[in-house]
């Protein structure tokens, strides 16, 4: 007899708080059978969480400019445009002067690179107010949204890790072994407990090349539990390996001059047989006569 096992291990690593389960006991689909704990996960969820508010906070102000900003970029350029109109008077005056010699080409000089100097500033709260009106440059924008959604997938990542801390029974089945105990520390991929399907077993069986004839998908067989009080167990055959495996009957005078191949056979119960278990030996009886031991 064989049936699915399923050895569960934890994907992160945790300290066990809890193991309400045992060795043995049946166990349903979605039950809780182990839960670790992980302050260093918690903490790091603490972190994620922080630093997607402070990305969020960061894209708002890219994305946006207070009123009160707005309105300080626009005083600075009307201010700016006052300083234009008078370096240029003053400019035009001292040119005036210099062409009667009243002043000199140094004053002149002095005026030209202070109508430069107020021209430029002038540009320049144009582009600020330009900036605080339209936001920031698509780039920047760009940049901002990247950091957002990465900060969001460290936070998703950090809760995907907690959750892996509760671990649930993915069928329903059988406890048949519990290496996670309260108190005990676990590496990730280590595994923590194991389940059996005991509800789904089969029969397989290594059958000798020879013997397969008359073996075929959808057959029935009756099998013979020992174990069961050689209780008779009906059983249909549903698959056949379609390659042979290793060769234990070896030539004789009585087989030929060629070693015999196995090939597995399995079969499953008609009916549901809650007795039966995973190691079980069967003995199986077909029209040939022929009886094959597992």
């Amino acid at each position: 007899m064989e049936a699915t096992r399923i050895d569960l291990a934890t994907k992160v690593a945790g300290r066990v708080s809890s193991a309400p389960v045992s060795f043995g006991d049946r166990v349903t689909a979605g039950q809780l059978l182990v839960e670790l704990d992980s302050p260093q996960l918690k903490a790091g969820l603490d972190t994620a969480e922080a630093s997607l508010a402070v990305a969020r906070s960061n894209r708002e102000l890219t994305f946006s400019t207070r009123p009160e900003t707005i309105a300080a970029r626009r005083a600075e350029l009307s201010k700016a445009e006052a300083d234009v109109v008078l370096a240029q008077r003053t400019y035009d005056r001292l040119s005036g002067l210099l062409d009667r010699s009243v002043t000199s080409q140094q004053a002149v000089d002095q005026a030209s690179n202070s109508l430069d100097a107020a021209l430029r500033a002038r540009e320049a709260a144009e582009a600020n107010l330009h900036l605080a009106e339209n936001g920031n440059s698509v780039e920047q924008k760009a940049v901002a949204e990247a950091q957002v959604r990465q900060a969001e997938a460290s936070v998703a990542q950090t809760t995907a890790d907690i959750a892996e801390l509760t671990i649930r029974s993915p069928i329903d089945g059988q406890v048949t072994a519990r290496m996670a105990e309260p108190g005990k520390l676990f590496s990730a991929g280590a595994p923590v407990i194991s389940i059996v399907d005991v509800d789904r077993a089969w029969f397989t069986f290594n059958v000798r090349e020879d013997l397969l004839d008359g073996l075929e998908i959808g057959r029935t067989l009756q099998v013979r539990v020992p174990a069961l009080g050689n209780r008779l167990v009906e059983a249909k055959i549903t698959a056949i390996n379609a390659l042979g495996s290793f060769a234990n009957w070896r030539a004789t005078k009585a087989t030929g001059d060629f070693d015999l191949r196995t090939f597995e056979l399995r079969a499953e119960p008609v009916a549901a047989e809650r007795n039966l278990r995973p190691g079980m030996s069967a003995l199986v009886e077909w029209s040939a006569s022929h009886r094959l031991e597992r």
